[in-house]
């Protein structure tokens, strides 16, 4: 089958890509499996940290990435609904781990999930077929296959954090950094479907122009400065009840100062690093609360692609390719090019 493959671990991603017509068809699929053949791909910042190497996982290259995608149910394993042949589907990528039992372990009602992830620990969607639990399905219906690709693992991973364990609620004020990827533009429709006035931040100012054509109420050009102040001072004082933060280093003591009385720090990643320098003082004295969060679990999948199927909620798609172009995709992620998601097509 075609498969865009990445050749081996490097800095410079896209040029290590390369679509072949020789990659192993999938296996037939397990007890509570599927085969899915993809009707397109999309992208994630994922993309570039398996091409780089993740720290801590040993990968082996070549290798597919691709943690979202489109397809229709082409096989089932044993134990799976036959209701799922021939279904239209999006697949939650994140395949939750059992956890260890022991006599001596601690009450588990707070600890939080393990997930691996089809597209990092395991072969990924950016191939013409792909494997995947049964149970991470969702039915998307007769969707346009773009747009269901763009979709899935963004508006999770933005669920999960602001609605699940943010506890966002209507008509508050959201800030959003860095608009423009995926979880960014996920979160500011969370936040517009809520009825919630978003402020968003950006390096580029054509980007706060997009943004706020899709309903953001305010924007901050990026410079380096301390930006806090002017958040404040659009909420007239009081702060924003969360900030939804997925750079990190760059831009969390801001996002900390922006925050009202009780308000949320929620981060699903630390693309700009991972050692920030915060305020102790203020988190205590204005009772604020952190928040870390990956991806989700297949009952909040579910919620979200129920709004996506009623046109509740809808993916900012910046652009196509055919998946001969796979190259050319990879390179439009790696220079931050894009404004929402970057999809390959398949069929």
């Amino acid at each position: 089958m075609r498969a865009a493959i990445i050749t081996q671990q490097g800095q410079d991603v896209a040029a290590n890509i390369r679509v072949v017509n020789d990659w192993p068809d999938p296996s037939p699929p397990g007890p509570g499996q599927v085969v899915v053949r993809t009707l397109a791909s999309a992208f994630n910042q994922m993309d570039l940290w398996v091409g780089r190497g993740v720290p801590g996982l040993t990968l082996a290259y070549p290798r597919i990435s691709g943690c979202d995608a489109c397809g229709v149910v082409e096989a089932a394993g044993p134990g799976v609904d036959p209701a799922w042949m021939g279904r239209r589907v999006i697949v939650n990528a994140a395949i939750r781990i059992a956890g260890r039992t022991s006599p001596t372990d601690p009450p588990g009602g707070t600890l939080a999930p393990e997930y691996q992830l089809i597209g990092e620990h395991h072969h990924g969607m950016h191939a013409e077929r792909f494997t995947a639990p049964a149970a991470n399905l969702a039915d998307v219906g007769e969707a346009d296959p773009v747009e269901a690709a763009a979709f899935g693992l963004c508006a999770l991973t933005a669920w999960s954090m602001m609605v699940s364990k943010g506890g966002l609620r209507a008509g508050q004020s959201v800030l959003i950094t860095g608009i423009g990827g995926g979880v960014a533009t996920s979160a500011l429709a969370i936040a517009r479907h809520y009825g919630c006035s978003a402020a968003v931040t950006s390096r580029h100012a054509w980007k706060l122009d997009k943004a706020r054509a899709l309903g953001a109420a305010h924007g901050v050009l990026d410079t380096g400065q301390d930006w806090s102040k002017d958040v404040r001072a659009w909420t007239a004082k009081r702060g924003v009840d969360m900030a939804v933060d997925s750079s990190g280093k760059a831009t969390h003591l801001n996002c900390i100062k922006s925050l009202a009385r009780g308000g949320a720090y929620v981060t699903p990643g630390c693309t700009s690093g991972p050692d920030a320098v915060t305020d102790l003082a203020r988190i205590f004295w204005n009772q604020l609360r952190i928040l870390g969060s990956t991806m989700g679990s297949n009952e909040e999948f579910a919620e979200v692609a129920s709004l996506f199927r009623q046109g509740k909620l809808r993916p900012v798609v910046d652009r196509v390719f055919d998946a001969p172009a796979a190259a050319e995709a990879w390179a439009r992620l790696q220079g931050a090019e894009q404004f929402g998601k970057i999809v390959l097509r398949w069929t």
